[in-house]
């Protein structure tokens, strides 16, 4: 009988316990693959969090979030710079929040906003065109922040945060992701003592703050009923019969920021290795975008044939998952796979774990694209694939996601095709969102579609 059958939490052996400070991801996936699928205590005896990887595990975490809540060291870190914002909150806040913000998201509005998503994407790129004739080498992760901030500061956000303040925002959500840490790993310090980074932490919100304040006081003096998140959040409403403030609003703001940037900029940035190693998908890749868009500017039209596109970005998704940590609290004694979990329990929930388990893949490491393909199965079990989470607090952006990120990537490379300079590098770098340790630098060479 296996580990997750018999419902028992194995304790990690303190040998393994190293590993997860040398090498925490590896270490991560070894205990999941070595249980597997069965709950694993991460600490001595009964001190420690659980790891919860079985997909009927992890759905019963997600579905239940009155018992699994948004509490413990991420969070609190998170809400630092975030507040009480739709990302972190639990009940009536949320609950508010999220019926404000849902129907901005759905599948149909996304895909009604295709066209000018993408005309807003083409007029980005048009500023690779000069550094490709020059042959200049250029940084991946700065080009792909000013192009999805300009997509979603269009189509989102009504062109009411600049592109430059967008751009502002997300190397300040960088540093809050990295500065946060420090409070993580000492949760015991008292907030008045001085901490490595907190100084770079403070500085980063105080940015967020001086951009979106000004933005927020001038919506709520003139609104204009406009469709954008900022028109939206700050129309008059009440939660539990008070009136919304300016500090929840500023929360969900600056949190609907991050979500609609982040993990397209993630997600993508593993896309330059992936082309550099593997030239077989690479010229899959270039194969479609080149007989699917040719010459000509990307439409809603090509959407539906960019199949490869899609199951690439599918994969990256398994591998690299941005919201790769997800950790839940058990605000109760349960029983959870026939293991009781104490209330204040944490429970590590990891969509990239999961997603690497030989359980539920074979090969698990190999970029293999294939796995998603439209005509073949689904990936089973339910919850064995969850990039954007799961539940009711299944990230609003996926929708947005499934549009922009080939958008994207089919205008880039009917334009350019990109060399890697310096070695592929597939080390991740944790933080909020998991990017590759060495940023990508390229040199993009101009190209010509072939139509056949």
């Amino acid at each position: 009988m296996s580990e997750a059958a018999s419902g028992v939490a194995r304790n990690l052996p303190l040998r393994k316990l190293l590993g997860l400070v040398r090498r925490p991801l590896e270490a991560l996936v070894e205990a999941g693959n070595a249980a597997n699928g069965g709950i694993v205590r991460l600490g001595v005896g009964s001190v420690g969090p659980y790891l919860v990887t079985s997909p009927n595990h992890l759905e019963t975490v997600l579905h239940n979030p009155e018992t699994y809540v948004r509490e413990g060291l991420l969070w609190n870190g998170v809400r630092r710079a975030v507040g009480e914002a739709i990302l972190v909150t639990e009940g009536p806040v949320w609950k508010s929040s999220r019926d404000v913000l849902r129907p901005l998201f759905t599948s149909a509005r996304v895909n009604a906003m295709t066209d000018r998503m993408a005309e807003a994407i083409r007029d980005a790129v048009d500023g690779l065109e000069e550094p490709a004739r020059e042959g200049r080498i250029v940084d991946a992760g700065t080009e792909l922040a000013r192009i999805v901030c300009q997509a979603t500061t269009r189509v989102l956000f009504g062109d009411k945060i600049t592109v430059s303040d967008a751009v502002r925002m997300v190397d300040a959500f960088g540093v809050i992701a990295t500065e946060m840490i420090p409070r993580i790993v000492v949760p015991w310090a008292p907030g008045w003592l001085p901490l490595p980074g907190d100084r770079a932490f403070a500085a980063a919100v105080a940015t967020l703050d001086e951009i979106v304040l000004p933005l927020i006081r001038e919506a709520r003096r003139h609104p204009d009923g406009g469709d954008d998140i900022i028109s939206a959040l700050c129309a008059p409403r009440e939660i539990d019969g008070v009136e919304v403030t300016e500090k929840q609003i500023r929360d969900d703001l600056v949190a609907m920021v991050s979500t609609s940037t982040e993990t397209t900029i993630a997600v993508l940035s593993w896309l330059w290795p992936v082309l550099a190693a593997d030239h077989e998908v690479a010229e899959k890749l270039y194969a479609e975008i080149d007989r699917v868009v040719g010459g000509a500017d990307v439409h809603r039209s090509h959407m539906s044939e960019l199949r490869y596109t899609r199951m690439v970005l599918d994969e990256l998704l398994r591998l690299w998952p941005a919201g790769w940590f997800i950790p839940r609290m058990a605000i109760r004694d349960e029983m959870l796979g026939g293991t009781r979990i104490a209330a204040g329990s944490t429970i590590l929930v990891s969509p990239y774990v999961t997603q690497r388990m030989t359980a539920f893949w074979p090969n698990p490491d190999d970029f293999d694209p294939e796995r998603f393909d439209p005509d073949g199965p689904k990936p089973e079990p339910h919850y064995s694939y969850f990039p954007f989470g799961g539940g009711p607090h299944r990230c609003l952006g996926q929708y947005l996601f499934a549009v922009e990120a080939p958008l994207i990537i089919a205008t880039m490379l009917s334009r350019f095709r990109p060399q890697l300079v310096g070695p592929v590098d597939f080390t991740p770098r944790m933080g909020a969102s998991l990017r590759p340790a060495t940023e990508a630098k390229l040199v993009l060479h101009p190209v010509r579609a072939v139509v056949p």
